[in-house]
């Protein structure tokens, strides 16, 4: 992220340049910059860091409003909140505008890059060309995951303003191909290039290292093969699975693929947590989900105390009558006691003190309606971690964006085991990929074996085969903590937790919400997705065009 001003720079150099256009009849300039010292590495950079560090808006709207709280990571709806926390079940135009407008419009990012290093391109580079394609598959896995059908195969199509939808299963299937491309292409290779033509520190994926992204590239086809496998009609992922087993995935020696947050060039360019946290004090600020709160607490995890912060305690009063409020308040109460906190209550009348301990984790409810958002007291419950909010400019880093973890390569290898597939001890890779998850979260490797060695969360060498994938399901879903993508995504696949794909049905306690209740399984189409009149056709075939209708893979 520190080469993002050189990017920009460059970008403007080059469409300075792109005026004459001929690259090889620029000799000098007046500034002293030569033919030579241009390159295509000076246009990755911010094709990167816009999927996934966005501005402000997309980062408020389409993360944290959607994916992370759909995820049941983050939620809404303290007694000082802006909204309850039904905010995003009941379909909102502008909100949902925010997510298709970034993730659509970005797909120019990663063809621009693709267009300048493809054959006969301005700044032709069969290995930055791989990067792209590896790119373009990030992207288009997390697109498709949001919103089912997309444009895809004749998207960026010179002349066509109107590109079909494909399906989901085809989207996944060309995903694959690209990947093998590029796998193809990189080979042994190990840089980009040399000089001016190695990509280097501009990449903030990987560092120009060619190895590690091959590895990424077929870690994420194994991600995308155990996605699609028993899908209705699927006819390739349990040849793509078999195919990824055989080759090197990211593992212990590569690390994690992440990207380092830039905490300078400002949140309109590029967002973090902290930023919305700091701007929307009070009224947008967010409490951890009880979910995983109560997860990490009662299986000892070690992460606890990393992925969230203590909550402030104290005394809080309650005043009401009648049925609902009385529900209401022993709703609120066996949420403590869920959590294991330690309170004590006393009544006068129609009022109630309640007392709570500092120093605890203590998560809130997902999806909490209206009418009990007065009772939802905002100390009550836990912040997210000090590392997942640090506020920008201030000098200090802030937990970085997953990409793809070493971690999940090991939990997809776990679970390929433990379905039959592949040659691997299911319980040992398991417990290598708690391992690679925290040390993401710089746990200490005592604390890590203790966990592996004690606790019933981290063992699948017993039990049945879907005790042992809930297991897995839980660990993919605890370690895209901050992905809220992909743990959405995890959820939908696997059904785990339980306590979220069930969806709600309490209309006193819970928003149920245009889904009725259920747990959504995409976003909506933005409002301009209309306007392609191949719009209908896709919503025939997938399904009417609200969040409830299930993906192709989650059928």
């Amino acid at each position: 992220m520190r080469n993002i001003k050189i990017t920009i720079y460059s970008v403007l150099m080059f469409f300075t340049f792109s005026c004459t256009g001929d690259f090889d009849e620029i000799n000098t300039n007046n500034q002293g910059f030569e033919s030579s010292d241009l390159s295509a590495k000076f246009f990755i950079t911010e094709a990167q860091y816009k999927l996934y560090a966005p501005d402000r808006y997309p980062y408020w709207r389409a993360h944290l409003i959607h994916a992370d709280r759909y995820a049941g990571h983050f939620t809404f709806g303290s007694n000082i909140s802006w909204w309850n926390d039904g905010l995003g079940y009941n379909y909102s135009g502008g909100y949902t505008d925010a997510a298709w407008g970034w993730l659509a419009g970005y797909f120019g990012n990663v063809k621009s890059f693709m267009d300048l290093t493809k054959t006969g391109g301005e700044f032709e580079n069969e290995n930055m060309y791989a990067m792209g394609l590896i790119m373009k598959s990030l992207y288009y896995q997390m697109y498709t995951d949001t919103f089912g059908m997309l444009p895809y195969s004749e998207a960026g199509v010179e002349g066509n303003l109107t590109p079909k939808y494909d399906s989901q299963k085809d989207i996944y299937k060309g995903i694959i191909e690209d990947l093998d491309q590029a796998m193809t292409i990189i080979g042994d290779n190990e840089r980009t290039g040399t000089g001016v033509a190695d990509v280097n520190e501009n990449d903030v994926y990987c560092g120009g290292d060619l190895q590690k992204w091959k590895k990424l590239a077929n870690t994420l086809k194994l991600r995308i093969g155990m996605r699609a496998l028993g899908a209705t009609g699927d006819d390739f992922a349990a040849s793509a699975i078999n195919s990824a087993l055989n080759s090197p995935l990211l593992d212990d020696a590569s690390g994690s693929v992440t990207m380092e947050k830039d905490m300078i060039i400002g949140q309109w360019g590029s967002a973090a947590y902290g930023d919305v946290w700091h701007n929307f004090v009070g009224g947008g600020s967010w409490s951890v989900g009880a979910t995983l709160i109560n997860q990490l607490k009662h299986t000892q995890d070690p992460r606890l105390a990393v992925y969230a912060s203590p909550a402030k305690g104290g005394e809080f009063t309650f005043e009401g009558t009648g049925a609902e409020y009385q529900e209401r308040l022993s709703f609120i109460l066996a949420t403590l006691d869920n959590a294991g906190a330690t309170y004590t209550t006393s009544a006068s009348g129609d009022v109630t003190t309640l007392n709570v301990d500092a120093g605890q984790y203590i998560g809130q409810p997902t999806r909490l309606n209206g009418d009990i958002k007065p009772l939802v007291k905002l100390d009550l419950f836990s912040a997210p971690g000090e590392l997942v909010i640090q506020k920008t400019g201030e000098g200090v880093g802030a937990y970085p964006e997953i990409i793809l973890t070493s971690a999940e390569g090991y939990f997809l290898q776990a679970e390929a085991a433990v379905r039959g597939m592949g040659s691997g001890d299911a319980q040992s890779l398991f417990a290598d990929g708690i391992r690679e998850a925290m040390k993401l979260w710089n746990i200490s490797d005592g604390d890590i074996e203790t966990y592996i060695s004690s606790q019933g969360a981290a063992n699948i060498s017993i039990g049945t085969m879907d005790e042992k994938l809930e297991k897995i399901a839980t660990q993919r879903w605890l370690v895209s903590y901050t992905d809220g993508f992909e743990a959405w995504a995890v959820v939908r696949d696997s059904g785990y937790p339980t306590e979220l794909a069930q969806g709600v049905s309490n209309s006193i306690i819970y928003e149920l919400g245009t889904l009725g209740g259920d747990y959504p399984q995409r976003m909506r189409y933005g409002s301009g997705a209309q306007n392609n009149p191949n719009y209908g056709s896709a919503v025939s075939e997938q399904g009417e065009d609200v969040q409830a209708t299930k993906l192709w893979y989650a059928k």
